[in-house]
């Protein structure tokens, strides 16, 4: 069933953070430390306020930047520099996974809220380095965040994304309506499940749910 439901897709679109690797290597506890960091610096507020500002900007924005940039006109290149620069060694290489990803017929990238730099040293870090065909950040949606539809519609027309034969993979449900919207094969991918309509699969097996597929 598993198979058939994806027998016509020619362009698989991966998420990266808690999609392309598990969220027990906690790499956002880090990030969110440097993103709070970064909040009390250009804003000039408290830490309690500025983790406060994080949090709400992200929850009304799509990611604490868009807050930044449309709220306090905040510079968007160093932002992603600094919030990013962390270590990577909470994670592995995942052989199977890059096995299964490759295997898979047509076009495979990846688009992520993060930058694409620090996506391809994430991947490095997975061992799925050359995996992928393309990897777009949000400096390629113009830093329009997902789960706005006119970021998902830069990067795909971008890359040649034709939306009816394709996929989306990604842990934040939220992030999976505009793709169900545009006719795309949807998978949550995370530990619970969200029975949101937009969803057609769930998995918290990203390696094993595509082995199913190829």
């Amino acid at each position: 069933m598993v198979k058939a439901a994806f027998s016509d897709v020619r362009h698989w679109v991966f998420d990266l953070d808690h999609t392309l690797y598990p969220p027990s290597a906690r790499l956002f506890d880090l990030i969110e430390v440097r993103m709070t960091a970064y909040v009390m610096q250009a804003l000039g507020v408290e830490e309690q306020q500025a983790d406060r500002l994080r949090k709400q900007y992200w929850a009304e924005h799509g990611t604490t930047l868009a807050g930044l940039m449309r709220e306090h006109d905040v510079d968007p290149g160093p932002y992603l520099t600094d919030v990013h620069d962390i270590p990577l060694d909470r994670l592995s290489p995942d052989p199977q996974l890059a096995k299964n990803i490759r295997a898979l017929p047509g076009r495979r990238i990846v688009y992520t809220n993060g930058c694409a730099p620090y996506a391809e040293r994430v991947l490095e870090a997975r061992g799925l380095a050359g995996v992928f065909d393309a990897v777009y950040g949000v400096e390629h949606a113009d830093f329009m965040p997902k789960p706005d539809h006119a970021a998902f519609e830069k990067v795909f027309a971008r890359d040649g994304v034709q939306t009816k034969t394709a996929a989306m993979f990604e842990d934040d449900p939220r992030n999976l309506k505009a793709p169900h919207a545009m006719g795309m094969r949807t998978v949550h991918v995370a530990d619970q499940a969200d029975n949101g309509d937009h969803i057609h699969f769930h998995t918290d097996d990203l390696s094993g749910f595509l082995a199913r597929i190829i």
